[in-house]
């Protein structure tokens, strides 16, 4: 059996997060091979870069280093973990993959398309996801959802900062709709969860 790459994107509070954890078990319960990482993450390196960019605040960190940190971790998560499991046979779920380091730091950011494409490239050595999911809401939406306890780094950037990443990722996702599936984040889980369920049952038929 082929591997299957399946990445979940959006923006914060839109619940990603949750259902890639749900179509992991999903699968598992099906006895289909299955794993479930995140990025930043999943490696011993991916998870001290997450630490540095998601959780100590204080630091100042400029949009060029997060964008080289980022595809860090990405490196590391796709050639020590990603890549083997493909070969193996498994359904790999990323949490998080490069459309989220173009969404957040080159829409969100603004740095050079062009750059973070090349930079996105050479991180995925050529991998691309099968299916990609954009749970998609407002960012206010979103920001309520997450509540106001301690915030990331990113969260605690403007509404306006969101907004760009929101219309980003809109902008991928019409730029390949064969690989996107755009889904009204406000609607309830299990509706999320079973149009998600329909689209990755298609790629577990093949062609």
């Amino acid at each position: 059996m082929k591997g299957i790459f399946i990445t979940f994107e959006g923006g914060e509070g839109c619940g990603k997060s949750t259902q890639a954890r749900a179509l992991y078990a999903r699968l598992k319960r099906r006895g289909i091979p299955a794993l479930l990482t995140l990025e930043p993450g999943g490696t011993d390196l991916g998870q001290r870069i997450r630490d540095l960019l998601k959780r100590q605040v204080s630091t100042s960190i400029s949009p060029e280093a997060e964008l080289l940190l980022f595809n860090a971790s990405r490196a590391q998560l796709v050639r020590q973990v990603i890549r083997p499991a493909l070969k193996r046979g498994s359904v790999v779920i990323c949490d998080r993959f490069y459309d989220s380091t173009t969404a957040y730091q080159g829409y969100g950011r603004g740095l050079d398309m062009a750059a973070v494409k090349a930079v996105n490239d050479f991180a995925a050595g050529g991998l691309k996801p099968d299916l990609t999911v954009l749970p998609d809401i407002p960012p206010e939406h979103g920001l309520d959802r997450k509540g106001r306890g301690v915030e990331d780094r990113f969260e605690q950037e403007a509404v306006r900062f969101h907004k760009h990443v929101r219309s980003g990722y809109l902008r991928l996702a019409r730029m390949e709709p064969e690989r996107w599936l755009v889904i009204d984040g406000r609607l309830a889980r299990r509706q999320i969860a079973d149009r998600i369920w329909k689209r990755v049952s298609g790629l577990l038929k093949g062609p």
